[in-house]
Order: C-alpha cells, then sequence, then structure tokens
C-alpha cells in the first residue's frame, strides 16, 4: 500500500519551549532549539500547509485534558500556527459525533498528547473516528503526530503494561492491538530515561517479525510512505531487530521466570539518521566512515 500520510511518533516530554510557562520575550533566546530545530517545529514543516494548516490537539489520553491541550496550542502558536484548536474526546460516543467528524475531515495534522494509551484505544478503537484517521493517512496528504502514549497507540501492536526492572520475566510484558496506523512495529515511550529496553525485547522475541521501536524522550521518527524512517529530537531512538534471533527459552519456563535470548540485534539513532523497514538499514547522516 503506497501510504499518503506522515507519522511523526515522539518518546514523550516533547520540547515545548519552558517560555510557554513564563514570558515569551524573556525566555525566547534560551529556546532557539525548540525554534529551529524542535519537533513541534518539524511536525508543522511537514504539513500540508505548514504555518496554515488546521491542527487539532486530541488529549484523549489524558487524565488532565483540560490543562494539557491549552500548552500545546500556545507553544504551537509560538512558532507561527494559529489555527489550532483543542479536540476533548472523553467517552466513546463523543468519537461518532458528526461535528467531531467534521473536524477530523478538515485537520491536516493532530497531535495525540501522553496519557494512557489503552485509555486511548478503548475509546477511539473502532469507532467512526478511528476509521476516518486510518483512511486519511493512507489517502491524504496528513500528519499524525502523537507524544508518549499517542506514539505507543499508533501501531497495530502497542505495549500498555509492564514494569521496566522484571520487564525480562515472562509474561511481564502486556501487549493489545493498537490503533492501526503502521504494522511489523512495536513502540515504546519514555525509553531510555526509565530504562523499558526488556520491555522491547521480550515484545520482540514473541514475535520476531516485529522490529522494536524505544523512544527516548523528546525524541522522535518521522515515518514517511509508512517504510522510511528519520530520527528527530535531542535523544536516542533504539531499534530491537529480532529476525536474527538464534535461540530462546520463551516457551520453556514458567510465567514469571527469566527470558534467555540469543543473537538479538540492536541499533541506535540519533537526529538525522534513517532506517528503512523495507531492506532494514540504518544510514548514519554523520558517519565517521564517509
Amino acid at each position: 500500500m503506497n501510504i499518503q500520510g506522515k507519522l511523526i511518533i515522539i518518546g514523550g516530554a516533547v520540547d515545548k519551549g519552558s517560555f510557554t510557562e513564563t514570558d515569551l520575550d524573556k525566555s525566547a533566546p534560551q529556546n532557539l532549539n525548540f525554534f529551529e530545530e524542535g519537533i513541534l517545529k518539524r511536525i508543522i514543516k511537514e504539513s500540508k500547509n505548514k504555518e496554515q494548516s488546521r491542527i487539532e490537539v486530541i488529549t484523549t489520553a489524558s487524565k488532565i485534558p483540560r490543562e494539557i491541550g491549552p500548552e500545546y496550542v500556545k507553544a504551537f502558536n509560538y512558532l507561527g500556527a494559529h489555527n489550532v484548536d483543542v479536540l476533548h474526546i472523553e467517552r466513546r460516543e463523543q468519537a461518532s459525533d458528526p461535528e467531531v467528524l467534521d473536524r477530523l475531515k478538515a485537520a491536516d495534522v493532530v497531535m495525540f498528547t501522553g496519557g494512557d494509551q489503552l485509555r486511548l484505544t478503548s475509546i477511539l478503537g473502532g469507532t467512526p473516528f478511528d476509521e476516518i484517521l486510518i483512511g486519511k493517512y493512507r489517502n491524504d496528504d496528513f500528519v499524525y503526530a502523537g507524544t508518549s502514549a499517542g506514539a505507543a497507540a499508533a501501531s497495530n501492536n502497542m505495549i500498555y503494561q509492564g514494569s521496566s526492572h522484571e520487564a525480562l520475566l515472562k509474561g511481564e510484558v502486556k501487549i493489545t492491538s493498537g490503533l492501526g496506523l503502521i504494522d511489523d512495529v512495536v513502540i515504546d515511550t519514555h525509553f531510555v530515561q526509565r530504562g523499558r529496553i526488556g520491555r522491547l525485547f521480550q515484545a520482540v522475541v514473541g514475535n520476531p517479525k516485529v522490529l522494536g521501536i524505544g523512544l527516548g524522550e523528546d525524541t522522535g521518527l518521522l515515518i514517511t510512505n509508512g517504510r522510511q524512517m528519520e530520527a528527530l529530537g535531542s535523544g536516542l531512538v533504539i531499534l530491537v531487530d529480532g529476525r536474527e534471533i538464534k535461540d530462546t527459552n520463551l516457551t520453556q519456563v514458567e510465567l514469571g521466570q527469566p527470558i534467555s535470548i540469543n543473537h538479538l540485534v540492536t541499533h541506535v539513532m540519533s537526529k538525522n539518521d534513517t532506517f528503512d523497514l523495507d531492506t532494514f538499514k540504518m544510514t548514519i547522516k554523520s558517519s565517521q566512515y564517509v
């Protein structure tokens, strides 16, 4: 399938500029990275109509939607995008509301905030909103952006629970279906900061066809054509490739017992590095061997 839309998935704690909480004029000089290189700026750049794009901030995953939504609106406004609003969907029936659906149809960008990804999928999954969202992503010049829960829910396979320190004990990681915009990957967020490498290892060893994607905070991936990935932001993206696993004890141990894995391949990406989901080839933008 030739995907027309773009995914921008972010590991959480996206840089919205400290000036969003203080004074723009005083703080802007300290936030040049936010203005020039930040992920929110890239979302605008990748959108159909740039600063004139219609952006809907969707707070469904959050327990504090009325607080977090306006912060994103303010941040986008400071970056020159003023056609921005917050779309609150807090119950399943709202995801069938004609007014809500019309706003989604008119949007060039949706920005899903953080929170609880299971809340996101349980409210939106299988609704008319979900169907329109997937259709726009597949067929239109449209940007799905999501941070933390909004990123984790973008794939068909979604991690929704699992402690970091016990993640390589069998059964500790819980996986369900996400919103299904991209197949054959599983995404974990706040990855470096919360030590979640073991969660991704277990997710991949259970089905090595799936590429594990671990997103650090204020770090993301731009995925175009559903296949080409580019690292964004200030931190690291960890990729876990299980296709060359040679051995594991996964099916031999009881629940709660440690899992062994032989020959699990990992890649570490930073800003501007790229990865091709068809060839599984990574390109380091600033390689020392070029």
